[in-house]
């Protein structure tokens, strides 16, 4: 049994609904096919690491989230190609779009519009627990993927990992302790994300970051995930030794995400998407 799907926790109710609809995406486009377009159809991948690893910046990988299980709905006016053209200009290092239907109202279409207006790295965000899902990131353009170590075992993820960089993208490699970091790092991953949020509560604590870091690997490229609030947390989090920065719920509850982008790397603020009339 994969871990983190044996509780009554959010998070299994996420993964077996993810279950059932990939079940049913797999019945409607066979794997022979997905490959066929995954593999002729789709654009070169774009940096993610690169864009990771920049140094003397702060590198936000900005989060398009039209909802999220803990909080509802956070923008009613949720356009996905205006939302990343404005964050990218705002000073974005990547982006990350939500794409699970049921509990976050994500779209593969979000992360096509999204990408398809920007020049920087898009990650995809969701529950990926299949191969299948690996290859249908490839061919909607994604350019990296989640990876949620709780809900994977050590062999689907070594699989997993290894096939994004077989289709020429570096998955991003989720954790929450001390247990699950030492299982990302001994399955290879070199990016690995700390998320400060508890995904069985939706609990967030900026120093669960702080906690593990020291135990990253120099050779991996440290995420800071979900609390970030402010430019200090960023300096901070900088300081303890990330090199980018997730940062989601924040920017999506901003009446100007852009602007608040600005506001945290410290940037001039610029007015860049008008809100619905």
């Amino acid at each position: 049994m994969n871990a983190g799907t044996n509780s009554g926790s959010i998070l299994a109710r996420i993964v077996a609904a993810r279950r059932e609809a990939i079940a049913h995406r797999q019945r409607v486009l066979p794997l022979a096919v997905l490959k066929m377009t995954a593999q002729k159809r789709v654009g070169p991948v774009r940096d993610f690491v690169g864009a990771l690893a920049r140094g003397g910046s702060l590198n936000v990988i900005a989060e398009l989230k039209k909802a999220s299980p803990s909080r509802g709905t956070l923008r009613e006016y949720y356009q996905p190609a205006a939302l990343a053209s404005a964050l990218e200009g705002a000073g974005a290092a990547a982006l990350s779009v939500l794409t699970e239907e049921a509990f976050f109202q994500g779209s593969l279409a979000h992360l096509k519009e999204a990408r398809k207006v920007t020049k920087i790295p898009t990650l995809r965000k969701d529950f990926i627990i299949d191969p299948w899902q690996v290859w249908e990131s490839r061919a909607v353009e994604a350019d990296s993927f989640l990876l949620i170590v709780a809900i994977l075992d050590d062999p689907l993820l070594r699989e997993l990992l290894t096939l994004g960089r077989e289709l020429g993208m570096e998955a991003l490699v989720e954790v929450h302790s001390r247990e699950e970091l030492a299982r990302a790092v001994n399955a290879g991953a070199r990016i690995i994300g700390v998320n400060n949020r508890d995904l069985r509560t939706f609990d967030v604590r900026l120093e669960t970051s702080l906690e593990l870091i020291k135990a990253i690997p120099d050779g991996c490229i440290a995420v800071s995930e979900s609390g970030i609030c402010s430019h200090d947390d960023l300096e901070r989090l900088r300081r303890a030794g990330f090199r980018a920065f997730l940062i989601g719920e924040h920017l999506m509850s901003q009446r100007d995400p852009a602007q608040g982008l600005c506001g945290l790397l410290n940037a001039p603020e610029r007015r860049v998407v008008p809100e619905a009339g």
